[in-house]
């Protein structure tokens, strides 16, 4: 779950004398983060995105009605992408996170996105399988988790409502037999079909971050002989079934998908991400995604910010090769947001952590004001306010 720590979001050179006499239209138009975009059909106010972020406030599964006053909170007319949302009971790995498979989750869902649709602002639904990144606790009848691979995550913790575990000494996963994957796929379909009918207006498919799709990709996790294993193609046919069978659902105009070609959270390493990428991205193109949503490489296996070398390591060649909408998140703030708009880096910048404590945060970028920074010892509480919608909105009276 990437970001910046809060002091790592400078508010230097701060205009707010030159911008306060300005109009928001004038404002709007010497900030390229606040220009609209066209996304298919979705008129989108502005270039920031809502990034998909676990809260863990679905209590046993089941959104709760602060979920709604959180996200129209936060919703401004870009687009938002909820926090990702299990396809299955086997596709848990962390405490109090939700669903998409039961009716009491569509209907749960409901109110949420109707809140969001009030702000008139697009809503889509991030399907999430963890694979391996699990316990037997969260399993049915306490199994191993399944994954590509029967290997388990070298470093790490899991926890769970019994306790936390190390990976290391925690069950290893089981690796799905091949006749298995057609009904792994058809999850996928399903919750597609379940977050339409809960009112979302589109999918974004996770394949980042070392989750399930993560570990058919990526050759440092996937070690099968099968038709799933091996070879690049044959490692991202789990992906593109999946994608394959979630535009046949929904329908490419509300499928998204998001990848992490270089970060190595839970494991996922590969020895040539740029040849692999070089590879799915050209596939993905066939069924004309409304967007890809790509992580940038400067994350390390803790997932925090780390200094690369952009030169050698980044998302140009899959940005210049990917046909529709590009999302680019990974610890972005307002000027490096800007310039990446502005250098056609990447259409739209998503943001994490600086949303969770800003709710208003395309408010703030145009007026270029402080940002609150959020407290990270509440990101996955189960509180419904501390932290979640106590965070406080910009009062422009003290500009």
């Amino acid at each position: 779950m990437p970001g910046l720590k809060a002091a790592e979001y400078p508010n230097e050179g701060s205009k707010l004398a030159d911008v306060t006499s300005q109009s928001t239209k004038e404002l709007s138009e010497v900030n390229p983060l606040l220009q609209p975009w066209k996304l298919g059909g979705f008129d989108l106010a502005h270039r920031l995105v809502y990034a998909p972020l676990t809260r863990c406030r679905a209590i046993d599964t089941i959104p709760q009605p602060a979920a709604a006053e959180y996200y129209s909170q936060r919703a401004s007319g870009g687009l938002m992408i909820n926090e990702a949302t299990c396809v299955a009971v086997e596709a848990h790995g962390y405490p109090h996170v939700p669903g998409i498979y039961t009716e009491e989750q569509i209907e749960a869902w409901r109110p949420i996105v109707s809140a969001v649709h009030k702000k008139n602002t697009p809503f889509f639904l991030q399907l999430w399988h963890v694979g391996r990144v699990s316990h037997p606790d969260f399993q049915p009848d306490g199994k191993p988790p399944i994954s590509s691979t029967t290997k388990r995550i070298p470093e790490g913790t899991v926890n769970t409502l019994k306790g936390a575990y190390k990976f290391a000494d925690s069950a290893a996963p089981r690796a799905v037999d091949t006749a298995e994957i057609p009904g792994l796929v058809e999850s996928y379909r399903i919750g597609a079909r379940n977050s339409l009918t809960a009112g979302f207006d589109g999918v974004e498919i996770h394949g980042a971050h070392g989750y399930l799709i993560d570990q058919f990709l990526k050759d440092g996790i996937n070690d099968r002989t099968d038709e799933y294993g091996g070879s690049i193609e044959n490692r991202c046919k789990f992906c593109l079934e999946v994608v394959k069978a979630v535009v046949e659902e929904v329908g490419s105009e509300r499928v998204g998908i998001r990848l992490s070609p270089f970060t190595e959270f839970m494991g996922a390493h590969d020895s040539d991400p740029y040849k692999l990428f070089d590879y799915l991205i050209p596939e993905l193109n066939k069924f004309k995604l409304l967007y890809v949503h790509m992580v940038e490489p400067r994350m390390d296996k803790n997932m925090n910010i780390q200094e690369v070398d952009s030169q050698k390591v980044n998302l140009t060649g899959f940005r210049k090769a990917f046909k529709g909408t590009f999302i680019a998140a990974g610890g972005y703030d307002r000027e490096n947001g800007m310039l990446a708009i502005e250098t056609d880096h990447t259409d739209l910048v998503a943001y994490g952590r600086p949303y969770i404590a800003n709710p208003d945060l395309p408010r703030r970028f145009e007026l270029d004001a402080p940002l609150t920074p959020y407290d990270r010892n509440t990101f996955y509480t189960q509180d419904q306010v501390k932290g979640y919608t106590d965070y406080p909105f910009l009062d422009e009276t003290k500009l």
